[in-house]
């Protein structure tokens, strides 16, 4: 770089001396000295200024993940790479280990470190650059759809003693931003606010839950530091996280309905289109609802509806009010507003104050009062629901009350001083509307988009495992989502050149669908065979993981809720990833969720042989099909001893059987003795 530095600053004499006109100048300025030194140090400061940013251009630039306190992997090479100038020699040096490198013709280099046991913190140079508080330990990248992106914040109700205790300098975090792209792969991801942050509860309040716990739980395992990548988008398909090239044989229409969304400017005119619509909407919404959050407000004559069954179909909004008496031992205290989950948008109001609005369906609904605004006497809680689609309605099995007190932020368990809610609301409509016009253009939702801008340029960062916990977004259409889940492996193993990576697919909890399509309440439970989507995709998970070898299934069909398709134990699901991870990547004899290893046909009796003893007792939901492959209940619960699970003589000579066969099998009881549940499969009997 020296010789750079000579050349930059000799250019301004050069410069001065090749002017055509310095001639001119000399006659000119002969008689003038000092205006002539001013002239040429202009010039000179001029050159400078234009060499300074030539040299700062030449700098090494390194890729995203590389910033302080980062994690490099433990145990196998870390690669490093990035951008200099054409010929570059650029030195890597990391405690006692050093490797150098020369960018090639396009100024691109990459260098491998060695296999480095875990320690830190290091300062780890890259040319002149220094990047300090680096550790080596384990990385694990997390990603998926919105089960993966629930936050801590989210459910901190469940564990609020232990997230108040988050405090690991050797757990840290890494967000990847959000961004799609339609042509091709891309170099770099975009810059994130969390880059290697410490794990507290802090820096975790908007990060992952799964990844939280995962790097808390991994940490306390192993005793080494852990990096926890998240890179995950909500409601993403399978599809948008795979390569172009990995579907183009057996998908070509997929690969071709990206290529409608390659003319940006169409996108921008569509995208543009509808935020003017919506715009346009609310608007026209705004102006046309009269607004009925008031205190005062007459709500003597008003609708009376239950919230247990009440659903409005309409589009636009609706109000919902209730009064509530606060005694004086309560008034003025500060207090938590506990409205369960509502469908779609609200905004909530007490006393005519707007307290919290959600704009979409899934979050819980936990909105602070404060100090001061509850008053003694008669309260009113104003909800305003605006619908764009569906059906408007309460999800009543969720919690709805005031709660006081320090411990009103838990809901495990829950406050002690709670007023609850009354299940009954005045209803009156807001103003009815007609449907918001849209042209769909989200591309997060398109083939390989999601590969392209934000997977591809993580590798070859080192890591140790893959979570992928995903498949809510294909339950629709599940039949290709075994074939799309190895893809996905394949081809992520080949972008980062390791065919041994370890994967843990986490299957998909028990959730009733019916839940947010509309469903006439109450909801009953599914209690007939059903050809479940919810139940088909698990089968593609498991099937998937069981012929993979470098592949682990994380059972979680028990710590789903039936109303809520993000449940909140995360920290139990993070347990069994690492469960997995500890048998995939570090060889330890755990067992993990009971598997059927062979099926045995006696007279009319079934036996399932498990590749371990379970829990002993009655076991419920299996299904056998009879010669038209049609699927009845079993008409007595089956036998669970040792290894063994006995269905006693079905009333139809069997040819399949299947078990937890629904989206929300909530009487699948088979459990290894360690208390994990067995994945819902279908099997084959043969004679």
């Amino acid at each position: 770089m020296l010789h750079k530095i000579i050349i930059f600053v000799s250019l301004s004499n050069i410069f001065f001396s090749f002017l055509p006109f310095r001639r001119f100048f000399s006659l000119y300025l002969h008689h003038n000295y000092y205006l002539y030194m001013i002239m040429k140090r202009l010039i000179i400061f001029i050159a400078f200024v234009f060499s300074a940013i030539l040299f700062v251009q030449a700098k090494i630039v390194l890729p995203q993940m590389f910033q302080s306190g980062m994690v490099l992997q433990r145990g196998k090479p870390v690669p490093v790479w990035g951008k200099a100038d054409a010929g570059e020699k650029i030195i890597i040096r990391i405690n006692k280990y050093q490797v150098a490198v020369v960018a090639d013709a396009k100024g691109n280099f990459r260098a491998d470190l060695p296999a480095m046991k875990a320690g830190g913190p290091y300062t780890m140079m890259v040319g002149d650059i220094a990047l300090t508080n680096v550790y080596v330990g384990d990385v694990w990248l997390c990603s998926g759809q919105s089960n993966i992106d629930v936050t801590i914040e989210r459910v901190y109700p469940q564990y609020p003693q232990e997230i108040d205790a988050f405090s690991n300098e050797k757990v840290r975090l890494f967000r990847v931003q959000n961004e799609t792209d339609t042509h091709g792969v891309k170099d770099d991801i975009r810059p994130t606010s969390i880059n290697w942050k410490p794990l507290t509860k802090e820096n975790a309040w908007l990060f992952s839950a799964v990844g939280s716990f995962l790097g808390k739980r991994m940490y306390e395992q192993t005793g080494v530091p852990q990096g926890i990548i998240v890179n995950s988008w909500g409601g993403t398909p399978i599809e948008a996280w795979i390569s172009k090239d990995s579907l183009m044989r057996d998908y070509p229409m997929q690969v071709k309905k990206l290529e409608i969304y390659q003319n940006d400017n169409y996108v921008r005119a569509q995208m543009q289109a509808n935020n003017a619509a919506s715009h346009q909407w609310d608007e026209l919404l705004k102006a046309s609802d009269p607004g009925y959050a008031d205190f005062s407000c007459d709500d003597t004559q008003w609708q009376q509806i239950n919230q247990k069954n009440w659903m409005w179909r309409g589009i636009g909004s609706v109000w919902l009010r209730q009064h509530i008496h606060i005694d004086k031992e309560h008034a003025g205290k500060p207090a938590r507003l506990l409205l369960g989950t509502l469908f779609d948008q609200d905004i909530t109001y007490l006393n005519g104050k707007e307290i919290g609005h959600t704009y979409y369906q899934y979050p819980p609904r936990r909105y602070d009062i404060p100090e001061g605004l509850l008053r003694e006497g008669d309260n009113v809680i104003a909800v305003r629901f605006i619908n764009k689609f569906g059906a408007a309605h309460f999800i009543p099995e969720k919690p709805y009350m005031i709660a006081f007190g320090d411990d009103r932020f838990s809901q495990n368990p829950m406050p002690k001083d709670v007023i609850p809610l009354s299940e009954n609301w005045k209803f009156h409509l807001g103003a009815e509307m007609p449907s918001c016009p849209s042209s769909d253009v989200s591309l997060q939702n398109l083939p390989t988009t999601l590969y392209n801008a934000v997977l591809y340029p993580l590798a070859p960062y080192a890591i140790s495992g893959v979570v992928w916990y995903q498949g809510e977004s294909n339950t629709g259409n599940p039949a290709p989502y075994a074939d799309y889940l190895k893809k996905l492996m394949g081809c992520w193993r080949d972008t980062w050149k390791d065919p041994k990576m370890p994967f843990v697919i986490v299957q998909l909890a028990n959730y009733d669908g019916r839940q947010q399509t509309g469903f006439p309440r109450p909801i009953t439970p599914q209690t007939e065979p059903v050809n479940s989507g919810w139940a088909q995709l698990r089968e593609a998970q498991r099937i998937a993981a069981k012929e993979d070898p470098y592949a682990e299934l994380a059972v979680i069909n028990d710590l789903g809720e039936t109303v809520d398709i993000h449940p909140l134990r995360k920290k139990e699901v993070s347990e069994r990833i690492g469960l997995c991870f500890d048998r995939l990547v570090y060889n330890k004899k755990v067992k993990l969720s009971p598997e059927v290893v062979d099926v045995k046909l006696t007279g009319n009796n079934i036996q399932l042989i498990l590749d371990q003893p379970i829990q002993e007792g009655d076991l419920y939901s299996f299904e056998v099909a009879d010669q038209r492959q049609v699927f009845h209940n079993l008409p007595i619960a089956a036998i669970g001893k040792g290894n063994v699970i006995t269905l006693l003589n079905p009333a139809i000579v069997p040819t399949a059987v299947r078990y937890a066969w629904k989206d929300n099998p909530l009487k699948a009881n088979v459990r290894s003795l360690s208390g994990l549940p067995m994945s819902s499969f279908e099997l084959k009997i043969t004679k």
